[in-house]
């Protein structure tokens, strides 16, 4: 009682009054409803709320106010539910307003039920959530916002792994494609990929593209997608990641591809600009996006904008593009290194294979073959020489077509005032690239039908001729060509093919150079060195000479043998340094000195010191050893002297012995007496004289090869007196070889009784 004193006039009057008019303005909404869901009690907040007055409540069956969402939850979830438990707490279920607006809403509801268990009446109440589901749906976009921030970091991790582990161009576009497919659940996507023009690039031309990966594009798409990038689809452009949406535009401009994105259900296509680290473009990928997924049951994304791409997606996929660019630069610097590193091998064996010392027309050969192994399908070398243009040298890369380029002997380069390209190349002196062999090309370029059929045979599409020049002389030309198995030619194998005929060019200006000393050499050597030796008296001789078998074929060993008027015979053997023109020259001038010499009738010693002395007077460039002698075949009385030379074999009753001969120095060094031997030639003995290349080898001592020599001279020997031409003929077959290093000069001969 105290405490209703206590109470405020208008608490009281509140607390007092009328329990229906606080269910009629009660802070939510009350209904009341039959079992079947008619409402037969409504409060005034509930009509306040959604506009409708209470005459059109009543007797309207309560899924009849809700969305359709909520009337499908209300007689599939809500109802069973209530009269399987009796009650439902906080169900949310959308109201739609008298103006067609929705209002979110809460619902409780409880069953009252008789004393048989029967259901009477179902009292709900229900509360307004409109702040409460823009909290659960700003909840829920911030938690699929992160899941999704997750998922594109874990895509870029496993593109930025993927793309280190990848070693080829055709690597690194799967891996972007596919990715990139599946970071957007995209319908399909494709990369395509600038091809780089050869030569100089044109400022403001768009490059052309070509596909390089695909994935999830049906055929009718990816086709009209190829079809609008060879039509100008201006992939490789500036600008960031942009979507063309499939609208009037699209159809305007590319009709066949519009037509394709709407069979197959596409919306948009996003372009992705893929660039190098220094913003270069590279290409682009491309994706295709479709309707949103149906199958979720609460979609985030605003009405009308299905097929849209969100920002993060955009950053995601600029961010790939740049990823995918960076990989191709690698893996194409990669593969530029190997190629650079064959293309630097090929031309290292190569320039072995010149340096192997083979004859011109076996190195063309090999080279040829070197080229179709690593370079080209075809390779077809013109060498011009004194003569005139040689029989070309042809190889191809597949033994099976071998036949075909046999052909072309008869008609490459038939004449030098032709439209062939090598014809152009070697009268320009400047390399000729053919891209692109067509029909009407073919037909200006050969010398007539069997040439035509030949090359049409070949199926070339490129060609490249490269002039073969030294010291501003053409000396011929090579042609390589490439047929559809390798495809085009590119700028690198075209500089590999220059620099190959640079150093062909030097080697064949070398090889040139020494056939020509070789020649020189040769003419020299026949007038200065007779092949058979004259006519003595009570002597059977034999004389040999064997140049070496690289470089030029004559040096400076020579024999000579010179009857004197007393009847004596003066023989002579000697060693010029080198084996070359100078040394031949040097060779002649000093046989030439010492049949001078003889007329004053000086002994082996006494030549030798004068040929010491007059050698500054002569300006001899090179120096020589030398062995003298004097023999008179009709007593055998022998004299001999050295300037340090090899003593000479003594072959004679089944024995071969070297004579003690004392070396003296070398002409050409500083004079010093020479002291002469003297002892007799018995009848019927064999006196040997030759040069250090019998006897010297690169895989036997000096000692060795002497021991060789005595052992070879007394083989196979019959009965005295020894026939000098054989023995000549044994101890060359015996102590030479295809691979001398040196040059031989032996001279042989017997005295007959």
């Amino acid at each position: 009682m105290g405490e209703q004193q206590e109470r405020p006039a208008g608490l009281a009057r509140l607390l007092e009054e009328d329990p229906a008019d606080l269910y009629e303005n009660a802070p939510c909404g009350y209904l009341s409803m039959v079992p079947d869901g008619r409402v037969v009690k409504v409060n005034g907040t509930f009509c306040a709320w959604t506009g409708h007055p209470p005459e059109r409540v009543l007797g309207r069956r309560l899924p009849d106010l809700l969305s359709a969402g909520g009337r499908v939850y209300y007689e599939t979830h809500l109802a069973p539910l209530l009269r399987l438990q009796g009650a439902v707490r906080e169900v949310a279920l959308d109201v739609v307003r008298d103006d067609g607006s929705v209002l979110p809403c809460l619902l409780n509801a409880v069953e009252v039920r008789d004393d048989d268990g029967r259901p009477l009446l179902v009292r709900a109440t229900v509360f307004e959530a409109t702040s409460r589901r823009r909290y659960e749906r700003a909840l829920l976009t911030a938690q699929r916002a992160a899941a999704d921030s997750e998922a594109r970091a874990r895509t870029l991790q496993q593109v930025v792994s993927e793309l280190a582990a990848a070693a080829s161009a055709e690597q690194v576009a799967d891996v972007v494609v596919r990715r990139a497919r599946a970071a957007l659940q995209a319908g399909g996507a494709g990369l395509w990929l600038a091809v780089p023009r050869p030569g100089p690039a044109a400022e403001g031309r768009p490059l052309p593209v070509a596909l390089a990966a695909a994935d999830g594009l049906p055929p009718e798409l990816l086709d009209a997608l190829v079809t609008a990038a060879a039509d100008g689809v201006e992939l490789v452009r500036t600008g960031g990641v942009r979507a063309v949406p499939l609208g009037p535009g699209l159809r305007e401009r590319w009709p066949e591809l519009a037509a394709a994105m709407a069979e197959a259900g596409q919306e948009s296509v996003v372009v992705v600009p893929v660039s190098a680290a220094d913003d270069r473009h590279l290409g682009a990928l491309v994706l295709v996006l479709g309707v949103t997924d149906d199958s979720e049951l609460i979609s985030l994304s605003e009405p009308g904008t299905r097929g849209a791409l969100a920002p993060a997606d955009a950053d995601l996929l600029a961010t790939l593009g740049r990823q995918a660019g960076q990989a191709l630069e690698r893996v194409r610097l990669y593969e530029e290194t190997v190629r650079q590193a064959d293309r630097s091998a090929f031309l290292l064996e190569a320039a072995r294979l010149m340096a192997a010392g083979h004859g011109m027309t076996e190195t063309v050969e090999g080279l040829a073959a070197l080229a179709v192994a690593r370079l080209a399908d075809v390779c077809v070398i013109d060498v011009l020489t004194e003569r005139g243009l040689v029989e070309p040298v042809v190889a191809h890369a597949d033994p099976a077509r071998r036949h075909l380029v046999e052909q072309l002997r008869d008609h490459h380069l038939p004449r030098r005032d032709g439209n062939h390209p090598s014809v152009q190349a070697m009268a320009g002196r400047r390399t000729v690239w053919l891209r692109g062999v067509d029909a009407g090309r073919l037909v200006r370029m050969v010398t007539g039908p069997g040439h035509l059929a030949v090359t049409q045979a070949l199926e070339l599409t490129d060609l490249v001729c490269v002039p073969l020049v030294a010291d501003n002389r053409s000396l011929g030309v090579i042609t390589l060509g490439n047929d559809t198995r390798r495809g085009p030619f590119t700028e690198a194998d075209v500089e590999t093919a220059e620099q190959l005929a640079l150093q062909m060019s030097q080697g064949l200006e070398v090889a040139a150079r020494v056939e020509l000393e070789s020649r020189t050499s040769h003419a020299l050597q026949a007038s200065l060195l007779p092949p058979a030796p004259p006519h003595v008296p009570g002597l059977a001789l034999a004389v040999r000479y064997l140049p070496g078998s690289r470089g030029a074929d004559v040096g400076g060993d020579f024999h000579d043998v010179v009857p004197l008027p007393e009847g004596d015979v003066a023989l002579a053997v000697g060693d010029v340094v080198g084996h070359d023109v100078t040394a031949a020259a040097t060779m002649g001038q000093l046989r030439s000195v010492h049949r001078a010499l003889l007329a004053d009738r000086p002994g082996p010693a006494e030549l030798v010191e004068r040929l010491h002395g007059s050698w500054p007077l002569l300006g001899l460039p090179r120096m020589a050893t030398a062995l003298f002698a004097r023999l008179d075949p009709a007593t055998g009385a022998l004299r001999i002297a050295s300037a340090g030379h090899l003593p000479p074999l003594l072959v004679g009753g089944g024995r071969a012995e070297l004579l003690a001969v004392a070396p003296g120095r070398l002409l050409g060094a500083p004079p010093g007496p020479a002291p002469e031997w003297s002892g007799e030639l018995p009848v019927g003995a064999t006196l040997v004289l030759y040069t250090d290349g019998l006897v010297e080898s690169r895989t036997a001592d000096l000692d060795t090869g002497l021991a060789r020599l005595r052992a070879v001279a007394v083989e196979g020997a019959g009965s005295d007196p020894a026939d000098p031409d054989e023995l000549c003929d044994r101890l060359l077959a015996a102590l030479t070889g295809p691979r001398r290093a040196d040059d031989v000069a032996l001279l042989a001969l017997t005295r007959l009784a």
